[in-house]
C-alpha cells in the first residue's frame, strides 16, 4: 500500500463572509493570533507526512504563494537586526524537503471540482484533503495524523467527522455508519440533509484521506445547483466499490469559515500561549464585569 504523501488544500473561493477583509485578502490568510489559517492547515499536513503540498488556487489569490516562498529581503533585514528568533519562524514555514504545486482552478465550480483539478499531480496514489476553514487544534497528534494513521491500518479511504446538533445538518454532508466493530464503515453519505432525512448526527468536515480512484467517480458526478460538481457524491458513488470509514478524530474544531468559529479560534489559541494566556484572561475578566443584565458589554 502506498503512503499518504500529498494534500490538496483548496483555496480559491471568495470569502464572501468576511467581506469586505477579503476583498483584496485570501480568507485563508486570515491570521489567528500571528500565523494565517492556511499555515496551521500546512503544518497539521507537515506533521502527518505530507511532503507535497497541492493549493489549488484562483488567479488572484497570489498571496497564499507569498506566503510561504522565500521572503529574501526580510530576512536578510531580520537577521541584521539580531531578530533570530523572528528569522527561524520566518525560515522554518515550509521546510526545504517539501514540495509545492500551485494549480489554477479556472472556474469556483465546487469542491469536487476543485479536487478533480489536483488529478494529474496525484497520479495514481492515495492522497489527503485539507480545508483550511476548519481549524482544529488539541495536545495530541494532529486530526490529519489520526486519519493517515486509521488509513494505514485499514486501507480504506477516511473521511473525518464530528457530532452536529439536528439544526445544522443542511450545513453539512452527513453519514450513516455501521457498527464500531465495522470499523465504522459508512453506508451513505448524503449532502446538506434536512434534519428527518439525515442518516445519522455525524457531519463530515474538512479533512478526507482518499484513494485515486476518487477521481473516476468525480468525473462522472453531473453537476447540481450552480453547476458544481460535488465531492460527497463522488464518494457516495465510492461506497458501492470499496470501504470509507468515518473517523470522529480528536481534537477542537472551529468553523473559521464564520465569524464567530473565527473569533473562538483566536480568543483559544490565545490562551494556550504562554506570552499571551495571562493577559488575554484579564482582558476577558473585565469584559465579563462588564456584562449588564441584557447581555451587553458597556463601555
Amino acid at each position: 500500500m502506498k503512503p499518504v504523501r500529498k494534500a490538496i488544500f483548496p483555496v480559491a473561493g471568495l470569502g464572501t463572509r468576511f467581506l469586505p477583509a477579503t476583498k483584496s485578502i485570501p480568507k485563508e490568510m486570515l491570521p489567528v493570533v500571528d500565523k494565517p489559517l492556511i499555515q496551521y492547515a500546512v503544518e497539521e499536513a507537515l506533521e502527518a507526512g505530507i511532503d507535497t503540498l497541492i493549493f489549488i488556487t484562483s488567479r488572484k489569490k497570489h498571496a497564499i504563494s507569498d506566503h510561504f516562498d522565500t521572503a529574501f529581503e526580510l530576512q536578510a533585514r531580520l537577521e541584521e537586526s539580531g531578530k533570530f528568533e523572528l528569522l527561524s519562524r520566518v525560515k522554518e514555514i515550509i521546510p526545504d524537503h517539501v514540495a509545492r504545486v500551485h494549480v489554477t482552478q479556472p472556474e469556483a465550480l465546487g469542491l469536487g471540482h476543485a479536487v478533480l483539478c489536483a488529478e494529474s499531480v496525484v497520479g495514481d496514489e492515495p492522497f489527503a484533503i485539507v480545508l483550511a476553514d476548519d481549524m482544529v487544534l488539541n495536545r495530541g497528534p494532529g486530526a490529519l495524523a489520526q486519519m493517515v494513521a486509521v488509513h494505514r491500518e485499514s486501507g480504506a479511504s477516511v473521511l473525518g467527522v464530528e457530532r452536529i446538533p439536528p439544526e445544522r445538518t443542511r450545513s453539512y454532508g452527513v453519514v450513516g455508519v455501521g457498527s464500531e466493530s465495522q470499523g465504522r464503515r459508512i453506508e451513505t453519505i448524503i449532502e446538506k440533509p434536512a434534519p428527518e432525512e439525515a442518516p445519522s448526527d455525524l457531519g463530515v468536515v474538512g479533512r478526507y484521506v482518499l484513494a485515486p480512484s476518487v477521481f473516476r467517480h468525480l468525473r462522472n458526478v453531473q453537476p447540481g445547483v450552480g453547476g458544481e460538481i460535488q465531492l460527497t457524491d463522488a464518494i457516495a458513488a465510492m461506497l458501492r466499490d470499496e470501504p470509507v470509514l468515518a473517523h470522529p478524530f480528536e481534537g477542537e474544531r472551529y468553523d473559521c469559515g464564520s465569524r464567530e468559529g473565527y473569533l473562538r479560534a483566536t480568543i483559544d489559541h490565545a490562551l494556550e500561549l504562554e506570552d499571551m494566556r495571562d493577559s488575554v484572561l484579564q482582558h476577558l475578566r473585565s469584559v465579563l464585569k462588564r456584562i449588564d443584565s441584557a447581555g451587553r458589554a458597556e463601555p
